[in-house]
């Protein structure tokens, strides 16, 4: 798993997006005390589910390559303009 560049900031985004596109979908409602992998399990079912991203190796389903994909996710879906993209 090679790291990418803003991975951490790119998770924030994607968990803050992934959120609201979870909620807007009709999959639930996250309250604020809710961990963070709670979140990054459940947006990650959510968006495989709709074929947004393509699923994990069954080896590799834990919470740490979950949260590289949806970095990688939301790399892919923002913007070239993007300060995350930017450098």
């Amino acid at each position: 798993m090679k790291k990418i560049k803003h991975e951490k900031e790119l998770l924030h985004e994607a968990i803050r997006i992934g959120c609201a596109y979870f909620e807007k979908r009709g999959a639930g409602k996250f309250e604020p005390k809710d961990h963070a992998d709670i979140k990054v399990r459940a947006i990650y079912s959510l968006l495989v589910k709709d074929k947004l991203i393509q699923p994990l190796a069954k080896n590799q389903e834990d919470v740490i390559h979950m949260k590289h994909k949806l970095a990688l996710w939301i790399h892919r879906t923002l913007p070239d303009t993007h300060p995350l993209k930017v450098d």
